[in-house]
């Protein structure tokens, strides 16, 4: 049973870090590769609610109001005038994340400091002693995966979205504002990466690299789920699983790289990923 928690709250950890990387992905189709460094963010967001010695609870709203305020700063400087250039715009982002680490090296130095969890200790779950807050990650994920689902498929906003999606010229030619749910997008993109690293950051220290490791899960995660959350959400518990697995029964080291490995095979026997056709 414990390992079974181990996979299921492991994909429910991917889940959360992925999908603020895989909704920025389907809309404007670039990799933001700054969402390491909001992740960053939004777990330094849990820092100072520490260190202020407030409510841990309050890192949550933080974290997403500071990460939908970087986030659609970025699309209205830096990423919409490179709309055009995707190349241009993946190597922006690259750059940006590696300001925002250096600016949030300088304001909180640079050692390993550790956040309050708004839950503590263990809780007996079907017979186990399992940690609270672990657990305490797998409905948080599936309320994640549930309100985005709800916002894409059951709002205005969300037909919009998935319109500029499957067809942007198309949407244009309908009076569709484009520009403005790319807008609206980035903001929702990033304030999810930063609510994740707020999640996070509990089971973990903070520094201002910590957002580097999971970037990269998240890259290969998105590119073989594409553009739709419940592909996202499956693909996190099979690679989950496979990674937690890996890491037990072989070794921890090369169940860091399962990730990446089944991605490369994956992509390389089916292109197109678990996508839609």
């Amino acid at each position: 049973m414990g390992l079974l928690l181990d996979i299921l709250s492991t994909a429910a950890m991917l889940f959360i870090v992925t999908a603020g990387l895989m909704i920025i992905f389907g809309v404007m189709k670039i990799v933001n590769f700054a969402h390491g460094a909001i992740i960053t963010l939004g777990s330094y967001a849990s820092l100072v609610v520490t260190q202020l010695g407030l409510n841990p609870w309050l890192a949550l709203p933080l974290a997403l109001a500071v990460g939908a305020a970087v986030g659609v700063g970025v699309e209205r400087l830096i990423v919409r005038p490179l709309y055009k250039r995707p190349l241009d715009a993946i190597l922006a982002t690259w750059g940006l994340g590696i300001v925002i680490g250096q600016l949030i090296t300088m304001a909180f130095g640079r050692e390993v400091q550790f956040a309050d969890a708004p839950v503590k200790g263990a809780v007996a779950f079907l017979g186990t002693d399992y940690s609270a807050y672990r657990l305490l990650l797998i409905p948080a994920a599936l309320l994640v995966y549930g309100a985005t689902l709800l916002l894409l498929n059951g709002t205005r906003f969300g037909v919009r979205t998935r319109a500029v999606i499957m067809n942007e010229n198309l949407a244009r030619g309908l009076g569709i504002n484009a520009e403005r749910i790319r807008f609206i997008t980035f903001g929702l993109g990033a304030g999810l990466g930063a609510l994740a690293g707020a999640l996070i950051t509990p089971l973990s220290s903070v520094d201002p690299n910590m957002g580097l490791t999971w970037l990269i899960s998240a890259f290969m995660l998105v590119m073989v789920s594409g553009h739709s959350i419940t592909a996202l959400l499956l693909t996190c518990l099979v690679y989950g699983a496979c990674q937690v697995l890996v890491s037990v029964l072989v070794s921890p080291i090369l169940g860091g790289v399962t990730i990446a490995v089944l991605a490369a095979l994956t992509l390389r026997l089916r292109p197109q990923g678990f996508a839609h056709d």
